[in-house]
């Protein structure tokens, strides 16, 4: 084993002799990993290429008491290809519209806009006085939790209190909305 001349700890010094030497010693180790782990050539092309600037930029971590050079580099190549693989599976998969799909417009959306404008504020108004209150004070007007409780003479945690039961509750006013309006359009057909 002491007759083996490590190229890794050259490529780490910056030698581009080694860096050759590199990709002669690994370069069919490295692809026979990768068509292994891919089924697309052009992925291999890829998948080799990365695996190799990975080696490079690491080659100072390589320590030979640990592992042969072999051994190093088939470790760093599998970590990559699994890496490589689990990007390849969490790519979400785009499909293209339907030619005859109808997009929303101005109109449209403005209209959208307007309903759920009104439905915050039949919310707002459905909360009690002192919820809705610090609730517009911060979310309308961008006053700090502090700030609020200067201007009301309300104490800090009171405000805080306030403010959270008020999100809860017209978090809950809003998603019965959908449902209480499905059951009226049910019950006049």
């Amino acid at each position: 084993m002491s007759d083996v001349v490590h190229v890794l700890p050259r490529v780490a010094a910056g030698d581009e002799l080694a860096v050759r030497e590199c990709v002669e010693r690994y370069g069919s180790l490295i692809w026979a990993l990768a068509r292994r782990w891919s089924p697309d050539p052009r992925d291999v092309e890829d998948a080799v290429q990365e695996v190799f600037v990975d080696l490079w930029r690491s080659a100072g971590r390589y320590d030979a008491t640990r592992a042969t050079e072999a051994g190093w580099v088939a470790m760093v190549t599998r970590r990559r290809l699994i890496d490589r693989m689990r990007r390849r599976q969490r790519a979400v998969e785009l499909e293209p519209l339907p030619e005859d799909f109808d997009q929303a417009d101005d109109r449209e959306i403005d209209l959208d806009r307007q309903v759920r404008v009104e439905q915050a504020h039949a919310v707002l108004q459905a909360l009690p006085l002192n919820q809705r209150t610090m609730l517009e004070l911060s979310l309308l007007h961008g006053r700090t939790h502090d700030e609020i409780a200067r201007e009301t003479g309300t104490p800090l945690g009171t405000v805080k209190s306030h403010i959270r039961r008020g999100l809860q509750r017209a978090r809950d006013l809003l998603q019965a909305a959908p449902a209480s309006r499905a059951a009226l359009e049910d019950t006049s057909v």
